[in-house]
Formats: structure tokens, sequence, C-alpha cells
């Protein structure tokens, strides 16, 4: 018998409230109250999440504010992800989930051949690097110029960028697929020395990165790349995901929470 996870398509949301969901979705997982979860979800407004301990002094806050855009910190590692024209998924599972077991570095793999399997369904020519942890302690302030753990890559440009979080209740990984934009409009709202700094980080971010649309030839849309991830899911971890919603309780934890944990700037101090 295959496993039943969840499966919550959410519609786009502000960043405290996307946060705030995925951490009420893992209390409540831990807790035994609701199933294991895939949730695929995008966001509205723009918002520039941090990592759970990069410094605030990354970001240049006029800059953000005069564009509209959002911030919140979020409960897992890593740098600075601007989340726009985009496809996120979080797995929020028990620790005793066969499919998450082991180590931070068996979880990612297994979890990473589902996302590998999930873009190859869109004819993307995907990879997976390896890379020590010690790779990740470079001090640049952008996720997707920095190698992680299980990194996915087309032509040898990282397209995949994923977190994990590990707490008593269980665990959360997320992470983002950019279908298409500019990468660079993230070093819009971060602090450099000078502009000739910006302009060699946006090169050099380039040189690193890329979404669906430049390594595919052409617009993938959020919901094609949503039903590939389901597919995925379902054949490489052998699940059956169950449409459903957030319970009521889940709801109301995750208005809670994002008014208080994830509310800017309290979120992001």
């Amino acid at each position: 018998m295959k496993a039943v996870w969840r499966l919550l398509i959410t519609p786009p949301a502000r960043g405290a409230w996307n946060m705030a969901a995925d951490e009420a979705i893992l209390e409540a997982v831990g807790g035994g109250h609701s199933l294991p979860t895939l949730r695929l979800y995008s966001w509205e407004p723009t918002c520039l999440s941090l990592g759970y301990a990069q410094p605030l002094v990354d970001v240049d806050i006029p800059r953000l504010q005069a564009r509209g855009w959002e911030l919140v910190r979020r409960s897992t590692g890593g740098r600075a992800v601007l989340h726009t024209d985009e496809l996120t998924y979080s797995v929020i599972a028990p620790l005793t989930e066969p499919r998450v077991a082991g180590s931070v570095l068996e979880s990612y793999s297994r979890l990473a051949g589902a996302l590998v399997e999930a873009l190859r369904l869109l004819s993307l020519p995907v990879e997976v690097q390896e890379h020590s942890a010690a790779v990740g302690k470079s001090p640049n302030p952008v996720c997707f110029e920095v190698p992680s753990t299980s990194e996915i890559t087309v032509a040898g440009k990282k397209l995949v960028g994923s977190a994990q979080a590990r707490r008593k209740e269980g665990i959360l990984q997320h992470g983002s697929l950019p279908l298409t934009g500019d990468l660079t409009r993230i070093l819009q709202v971060l602090v450099f020395p000078n502009e000739e700094a910006r302009s060699q980080a946006a090169s050099h971010l380039l040189e690193r990165a890329t979404t669906v649309e430049t390594a595919l030839g052409r617009v993938v849309p959020l919901g094609e790349a949503a039903q590939a991830y389901i597919r995925a899911f379902e054949s490489v971890l052998d699940l059956r995901l169950q449409p459903d919603g957030l319970s009521p309780q889940e709801k109301e934890r995750t208005i809670q929470l994002a008014s208080t944990r994830y509310a800017y700037p309290t979120g992001t101090k």
C-alpha cells in the first residue's frame, strides 16, 4: 500500500502568512493531528525572505519599501531569496516518516530525487551536484549564488534552492523553483558598497543560477509545474497525495503566527 500524504495547494499569499502556514502545519503534523504534507504555493506581493540567522543589515530597507516588496524571516537557514514568479514547495513530516528519516543529507537526497523527476517531467535536463556543508559558509547574501547540499542544476547553473529545519515536531523542508523573470532583481534590495559592486554581483549571479524559462526556452505556467511536482512526488516517494485544505486549527494558528512571529519587522530582527 502506498503511504498517504496530504496535498495542499494554497492561493498566493503574503510572506508572513506563507511562513506561518508552514510552521502551523509542522506543529499539527508533529502532534499527530495532520498527515505528512506536500504544500505548493506562491507569493503575493513579491517578498524577500532571509534565512533564520542571516543579518538584517544585508537588506536595503528603503529600496525594498520603494518597490512595495515585503520582508520575512524563514524558520530555515540559508541566504536571501526573492519570492516572485516562482513555485514554492514545502515538505512537512514527522521524524518517524521513513521518507525523511536519517541524516539531513539522507533526507535531502531522497527529496531531491522527487524534485529532479518533477523537473525532468518538464523536459529540463537537470543534475544533482553534491557539495560539502563547508561550501555553504560563504558570506554571500544571495541563496541562489551559494551551492547547497544535493544542489539541482541545469547546464551547471543552480535551478532549485531548498532549506531544511528539524524540530522536535518533525522536519520542514521548503524550496523555490524560479519559473521566469530577472534573477538579479534581488540585488536591487540588498546592501552593496557601490553600484559597481552591485553590477558585478549581477553578472556573477547570472553565471551561477538560472530560471526554468531561460533553461527551457519557454514559459512554464505555475499549474503545469505544480502538476509535475505532484506526479513526481507520488512516483518517486511511492505516495498517494490526498488533496485537502488547512484544518481549522491550522488556519487559526497561521493567522496567529503571521501577526506575531512572522510580522515585519518583528520576524526580521
